[in-house]
């Protein structure tokens, strides 16, 4: 079990993607709130075209508004070379970028085939490189597609093989619709690693069929020490029907901090921050740990 874990928080992002559009102050309290926290890397914003994520189109003007604290790596989503150079010109140097192993599921969302997303993101991550950033490829439906069902490990190690081979600084794996179990992500981690044991690895699960900790266990009993979560358990993908809830950024802390690995994050703050969040988005939040508070937490007796 490793000693200290990575925690990227990609509610700001992912999170609200995924919820009706919010006020661009509500998002930069929000980030700010997060940067409080101890958390190190949070998924700021995404470069994307606002006609398609609405939510998003304010990104240039949250991120020139929030306070950056100096200890908190931020990271931007990109879908394609216009969004890099965005990204680029905004100013960040951790930029990410998604291909989806399944075919239909890359056509829906960005309206090309699996390869052609791959040679785009070949250039993508010259052009990256070229103005000194880092490039992450994230491969969406890594565990499984909802239109195609399973996605066969091999496929997706081929995925790895070839942006490894153009050059990533780091690879992401996501559960776009929560269909991963822990014996797919034995399954895939084995596979990938077999064939390139020294790229980075981040894992990305989603909670919606309850097996997202369990999954996230799994993986750092394989040594993965990288995972993106989001507070409150906010998120999904507008292009994969179902797929609600990202593993809670509270539950995962929560977590590991009671097996002794070490996060950074104060849970207290983070707690504190998803109460924001839900306040923020008009909705209760799936999280468990929000709601019943942590296992330390005790109910005081009657009064008799």
């Amino acid at each position: 079990m490793p000693d200290s874990v990575s925690i990227r928080e990609v509610g700001p992002r992912d999170g609200l993607q995924n919820e009706e559009p919010i006020p661009t102050d509500a998002k930069v309290r929000l980030l700010d709130a997060l940067s409080g926290t101890g958390v190190r890397r949070i998924e700021a914003v995404s470069f994307v075209r606002p006609r398609a994520i609405p939510q998003m189109a304010d990104a240039d003007e949250v991120w020139r508004r929030i306070t950056r604290a100096p200890q908190v790596r931020y990271s931007a989503l990109v879908p394609n070379t216009r969004g890099a150079q965005r990204a680029l010109a905004a100013g960040f140097t951790e930029i990410e970028v998604v291909v989806s192993a399944s075919d239909t599921h890359n056509r829906r969302n960005v309206n090309r085939a699996t390869d052609e997303s791959l040679d785009d993101i070949a250039e993508l991550i010259d052009l990256l490189h070229g103005a000194g950033a880092q490039a992450e490829v994230i491969v969406a439906t890594s565990f499984g597609c909802p239109y195609e069902g399973d996605i066969d490990p091999s496929r997706v190690a081929g995925i790895v093989d070839r942006v490894v081979r153009d050059g990533a600084d780091r690879v992401g794996f996501g559960d776009t619709t929560g269909m991963a179990t822990p014996r797919r992500v034995r399954e895939l981690l084995t596979e990938v690693r077999d064939r390139n044991a020294h790229i980075p690895v981040l894992l990305h699960f989603h909670n919606t069929r309850g097996t997202a900790l369990a999954n996230m266990l799994t993986a750092l009993e394989l040594g993965v020490t990288e995972f993106d979560t989001s507070i409150g358990g906010l998120g999904g993908c507008p292009y994969a029907p179902g797929a609600s809830g990202n593993l809670a950024t509270e539950e995962a802390v929560h977590m590991l901090h009671d097996m002794g690995v070490d996060t950074g994050i104060d849970l207290d703050a983070l707690l504190e921050v998803a109460e924001l969040a839900e306040r923020l988005v008009g909705r209760q939040l799936p999280s468990g740990v929000l709601r019943a508070g942590p296992r330390s937490r005790l109910t005081p007796l009657p009064t008799p």
